[in-house]
């Protein structure tokens, strides 16, 4: 694919995150999961657990400097339908390449199908529009795309993935189109940057508060 293609089909980007979560990630950045555990000095013991298995629940981190982070809960990876998909790597090994990324959505209607499921409704979420072009004119050489939802896997959802499911701008396979298909077959699913993204908020257009499903505020973005 294009990177040209990339921003013409998909001009915004949606990252969805934890309600009151806007002040910390105007001040750090968005950072992927092992980034957090290390900005927040999380000892080895604990890294390695919320690093290498299924979080049920969300977990909030405290430190003296810097304050509380929330780790964000894996609800939808089912372990068992997981082992069952992967083609060459272990779950744990899945996990970490999930908690070294940061993710993206590429169309408005994924964020709405997130944010309104029943699991999350009845919560306030933030959603970050990012300007696609933006974004990638920075963090290319760390960009990779994924076909699937790769934090769902239910028994009735065991969509195969493995060493070669984030591919690189350059190397994914996308169909020509004049217009991206409906948001629940998407090409791409997921945009994810390797690590961090620390200027988040020179890529920020809006911020959003979401509750189930309705925006009901806009937070500055400076």
């Amino acid at each position: 694919m294009l990177t040209s293609e990339l921003v013409r089909l998909y001009p915004f980007l949606f990252h969805t995150a934890v309600d009151g979560s806007w002040p910390s990630i105007r001040e750090h950045g968005l950072l992927s999961t092992a980034a957090v555990l290390d900005k927040w000095e999380v000892d080895d013991a604990r890294r390695r657990e919320l690093l290498t298995t299924v979080r049920a629940e969300g977990t909030v981190l405290e430190h003296p400097v810097l304050g509380s982070a929330v780790v964000r809960d894996q609800g939808p990876l089912n372990e068992t339908s997981l082992r069952d998909s992967l083609t060459d790597l272990t779950v744990e090994q899945w996990l970490q390449t999930l908690n070294e990324r940061v993710f993206f959505f590429l169309q408005r209607g994924q964020v709405d199908g997130l944010v309104g499921a029943r699991r999350y409704r009845s919560t306030p979420s933030l959603v970050l529009v990012i300007d696609t072009a933006s974004l990638v004119a920075v963090h290319e050489d760390r960009i990779e795309l994924c076909r699937i939802n790769s934090g769902f896997a239910q028994p009735h959802s065991k969509t195969p993935r493995g060493s070669d499911t984030f591919v690189k701008i350059a190397d994914y396979p996308h169909p020509h189109r004049a217009a991206p298909v409906r948001a629940d077959r998407p090409d791409v699913k997921e945009l994810t940057v390797l690590g961090s993204v620390p200027d988040i908020v020179r890529h920020v257009r809006s911020v959003e508060r979401v509750v189930g499903g309705e925006v009901v505020e806009h937070l500055p973005v400076g």
